[in-house]
């Protein structure tokens, strides 16, 4: 949608309609009866108890068109891939092993299920449930599980064609730079593509 300002003149006196109307006038007789407006219109609203207001809209000769509120699809393929080790791991007897690698996936199994990444126009924002609730402060570093786009330093995609790891670093928590890594329990594609359209291209190519 375009972007503008709305102008309420205050209502003309006779003296001034007339003004304007001559005004106009002579716009159109010097454009040979056309008045031209570079993307903006005048508008009397008839409806105004004194007798009608001019309003003004212009958009200032160009578009700023909101991003649309994306939130990648849940991917369960790293929860299942630890349960499926740990599964592994008992088969063979080596239940030391298997119960650290048991547990990570029943976490992240869990974690999939309700946690979401909001890329909205401005910020990513770490949301739960389906409702997508407020997710609180962060645990490690504090403040909101918010961050806007135009405080990422830089951030990458471990690995690409499997991702597993996202990474990125934002000046928003700490001036020096605050550090953050999430497991991609996400669809990595979506993941990775608006990543790029709204915080600029990583040094990694994108998933397969």
């Amino acid at each position: 949608m375009a972007s503008g300002f709305l102008l309420t003149a205050a209502p003309f006196l006779p003296s001034q309609r007339n003004e304007m109307n001559g005004l106009l006038g002579h716009m159109r007789s010097s454009f040979h009866g056309k008045v031209g407006y570079k993307q903006s219109f005048l508008r009397r609203e008839s409806n105004s108890p004194h007798g009608g207001r001019l309003l003004v809209a212009s958009v200032l000769g160009r578009k700023v068109q909101k991003k649309e509120t994306v939130v990648p699809d849940p991917d369960y393929r790293i929860p299942f891939v630890l349960l499926g080790l740990a599964g592994g791991l008992v088969y063979t007897d080596n239940l030391l092993s298997a119960a650290p690698v048991g547990l990570l996936g029943l976490l992240l199994l869990f974690q999939t299920t309700r946690v979401r990444f909001v890329f909205d126009d401005e910020a990513l924002e770490v949301k739960v449930g389906e409702q997508l609730e407020e997710s609180g402060e962060n645990v490690f570093v504090g403040g909101k599980n918010r961050w806007k786009y135009s405080t990422f330093v830089n951030w990458e995609l471990w690995w690409p064609s499997f991702p597993i790891l996202v990474y990125f670093k934002e000046t928003q928590t700490k001036p020096e730079g605050q550090v953050h890594f999430f497991p991609v329990i996400f669809n990595g594609k979506q993941l990775y593509d608006v990543m790029v359209e709204r915080a600029g291209p990583s040094k990694t190519s994108g998933p397969k």
